[in-house]
């Protein structure tokens, strides 16, 4: 069987899998939302104030159905996170095929992980996925990809809507490269941090800017711009 086809294949089975998964996830909040109703009917509540818990039940359901959707799939994605994979492999190989899956694994906790960051719950999400991270890490940021190739020192906090990249697509390749962002350093909203990469330590990456493939940004300077370069050193000074 062809490499084409057997992408077919797990791409038509892969589909009800997903469904049942997020089927599987949003079963605490049916069960929220249907304890609230039953209880407000076995209260004898109706009209208006009937229709208030049963909107209240549908929001709590909400909740816990998107927080479990955020649990199972960091659980499953965890089982197909590249750990350790770092390199350029073929674009028809099963190691793409794998990165794939996981990454459609993201894609699903998508669906309410941008609701809960910056939360213990997406931390939490994000260490389930494989991504290394110090302490006091703040993430507002639900476009962190390849878990497994970020590294954050402690107290690093990545802004809202920022994007790193632990991937590229380059001559028919996959290329898998580890990100490391030191200690004390300020990610900047909106910004894009591409793989690679190598942040120091209390640097500072502007909004918006956008950090080119295998760059190295030294401890204390603050870059910006696109492509992203130094506009003020460690000592605070400007470059020449």
């Amino acid at each position: 069987m062809s490499f084409s086809a057997v992408q077919r294949m797990l791409t038509v089975l892969i589909l009800p899998f997903f469904g049942a998964l997020i089927g599987i996830g949003i079963l605490p909040g049916y069960l929220v939302f249907n304890a609230i109703e039953s209880w407000s009917i076995s209260a004898g509540n109706d009209g208006l104030l009937h229709s208030l818990w049963y909107c209240i039940g549908l929001g709590m359901g909400y909740i816990a159905g998107g927080l479990g959707v955020v649990f199972v799939t960091g659980l499953f994605g965890a089982m197909f996170a590249l750990r350790g994979r770092e390199g350029r492999f073929p674009l028809r190989s099963m190691v793409t095929i794998r990165w794939g899956v996981a990454l459609v694994f993201h894609r699903v906790a998508l669906l309410f992980l941008s609701t809960i960051v910056p939360s213990m719950f997406s931390t939490f999400y994000y260490k389930m996925m494989g991504l290394k991270m110090g302490r006091g890490v703040i993430i507002n940021s639900a476009s962190i990809n390849d878990a497994p190739m970020i590294t954050l020192g402690d107290g690093v906090v990545v802004g809202g809507d920022a994007t790193i990249n632990g991937h590229l697509v380059e001559m028919n390749e996959l290329v898998l490269a580890p990100v490391s962002i030191g200690k004390g350093s300020l990610i900047g909203g909106g910004s894009v941090i591409q793989p690679g990469t190598k942040i120091g330590e209390n640097a500072i990456i502007a909004s918006r800017a956008v950090v080119p493939k295998w760059t190295e940004v030294p401890d204390g300077e603050t870059w910006g711009g696109v492509p992203a370069k130094c506009i003020r050193k460690a000592d605070g000074s400007k470059p020449a």
